[in-house]
């Protein structure tokens, strides 16, 4: 609080507290003991005339007596000042501090109404968490098994389709191998046939000739001859039916081993019944010229040529069905072929 005056006596006394304390009583260190009151001027004149009564201190200082009544005198009547400003401080920061306490104690009444209402929202809140926490403890378990049982499926489809590759694999070299292996029976199988068809054809020609011939011989037997085409016809009938058998059983799926095998076989039939045609032949030849010598002897003729038409049709039906084979086993392989890689574009 600042202060109402200064006297002389405040700044006498100040400065002899430094003195006392060591400390050189300045303008600035006097004005700092007072409380940073005073005018620097005023404790400037006041510090010189103090030291101005010290070097002359007899008889011009006033007595002590006197000294100590007007600072007793002043010191009450500053004392009695200061309390009343205290007072009346003090009166209104109690009367400010209670209307903040009143104004406090109503808002701390209002916030535990609403902390009360809180606790009991919370309340309801955390009994409600704790049901979800039981259900979601219990979902996430759930969910845990339900991972690990992915998981395992996971490695299990890896295994699988690690293996289903290596077998890929495997059938792409056994189909590649296989159509090396066929393209290769197919030329010469081509080779061969052409070879076949043209010696054939030589040899048609040739029983055609003799046909001719054998023809204008028996041409009274011509009944016969349509009981023969008759039976040819049946025969090709029945031919048709085994092709048609045949090609069932090939798409049934057999395995490219067992059709190659059969190929095998059939072309080694095949040899065998070019063999026979070709003694068959040999004895068209050897009746022909038996019909040239004995008319007579027209019927065993006929029997002859008869056997060798239908070996002839024989030869020919199985040529064919070899051909179709040959054919449908490339289809097969290239099925096969195809499947693979449209399972790999697939995944």
């Amino acid at each position: 609080m600042a202060r109402s005056g200064l006297y002389k006596s405040d700044v006498q006394k100040a400065r002899d507290a430094l003195i006392s304390q060591g400390t050189n009583p300045s303008v600035d260190a006097v004005r700092v003991a007072l409380g940073n009151t005073g005018s620097k001027t005023t404790i400037h004149k006041y510090l010189k005339e103090l030291e101005a009564e010290d070097v002359g201190a007899g008889g011009k200082r006033s007595s002590i007596s006197d000294a100590l009544q007007d600072l007793v005198e002043r010191l009450a009547a500053r004392l009695q000042e200061e309390a009343e400003e205290g007072i009346t401080a003090i009166r209104a920061d109690a009367d400010a501090k209670a209307a903040a306490h009143v104004a406090s104690l109503q808002a701390a009444q209002m916030e535990s109404s609403q902390l009360r209402s809180c606790v009991s929202e919370l309340e309801i809140a955390l009994e409600k968490q704790g049901t979800a926490l039981t259900a979601s403890q219990t979902d996430h378990q759930s969910e845990s098994t339900m991972r690990q049982v992915a998981e395992q499926q996971v490695e299990d489809l890896k295994q699988r389709l690690a293996e289903n590759e290596a077998h890929r694999q495997s059938l792409e070299e056994k189909h590649l191998h296989a159509r090396q292996a066929l393209e290769h029976y197919r030329q010469s199988v081509k080779e061969q046939r052409e070879a076949d068809i043209r010696r054939h054809e030589q040899q048609v020609q040739q029983v055609q000739a003799e046909l001719r011939l054998a023809q204008q011989t028996i041409a009274v037997k011509q009944d016969e001859t349509t009981r023969l085409n008759q039976e040819g016809a049946k025969l090709v009938t029945e031919l048709s039916h085994a092709k048609q058998d045949l090609y069932e059983q090939l798409t049934r799926g057999r395995k490219l081993e067992e059709k190659i095998d059969t190929l095998q076989c059939l072309h080694t039939h095949a040899a065998d019944t070019e063999r026979q045609l070709a003694a068959k032949i040999a004895e068209a030849e050897l009746l022909a010229e038996q019909l040239a010598a004995a008319n007579d002897q027209i019927t065993p003729i006929k029997t002859q040529v008869r056997e060798l038409e239908l070996s002839l049709a024989q030869a020919n039906a199985k040529l064919q069905g070899q051909e179709q084979i040959g054919e449908q086993l490339r289809a097969y392989l290239d099925k096969i072929a195809a499947a693979p890689n449209a399972a790999g574009a697939g995944k």
